[in-house]
């Protein structure tokens, strides 16, 4: 098995670590994934009172308002580069599955149901990130040599 650019996708993930494509696509999973939770903070930044108004209206209380963007934009920023990426990534898989739980319930609606699986589905691609780490391009290997 070689680790050339023409390596099968289908070949144990060990065959193509040490290349660029397996080293890139990693990284732009990250950017990807990470990249809504850091638009969605800044957002909330923008537009303070208005999402703190919504919060309270679903019964959460607008006091964590803070600590939803601090978690928004520090883990993006987190996964992003790749620093302690696997507690980043189980901690948002969690505030995740709980935005879907206090937001997204009303499965009568047919946006709320997708917004639910969305949420379930970014929880997986999450607990993907805990169970490889953050991979070649990452602050978390870079420290760990």
């Amino acid at each position: 098995m070689s680790t050339s650019a023409s390596t099968s996708i289908s070949e144990p993930v060990t065959s193509v670590n040490s290349s660029a494509f397996y080293k890139g696509t990693e990284l732009a999973g990250r950017t990807l994934l990470a990249a809504l939770f850091l638009l969605s903070g800044l957002g909330k930044i923008g537009s303070y009172s208005a999402t703190a108004a919504y919060m309270a209206s679903v019964g959460v209380p607008a006091a964590l308002l803070p600590l939803v963007i601090a978690t928004e934009v520090g883990g993006a920023i987190s996964i992003v580069v790749g620093w302690k990426t696997r507690i980043t990534a189980f901690l948002l898989a969690g505030f995740t599955a709980l935005t879907a739980l206090a937001f997204h319930t009303n499965f009568a609606d047919q946006i709320q149901m997708i917004m639910f699986l969305k949420n379930v589905s970014i929880a997986g691609a999450f607990l993907l990130l805990v169970a490889n780490g953050a991979g070649p391009l990452s602050l978390d290997r870079r420290l760990a040599r």
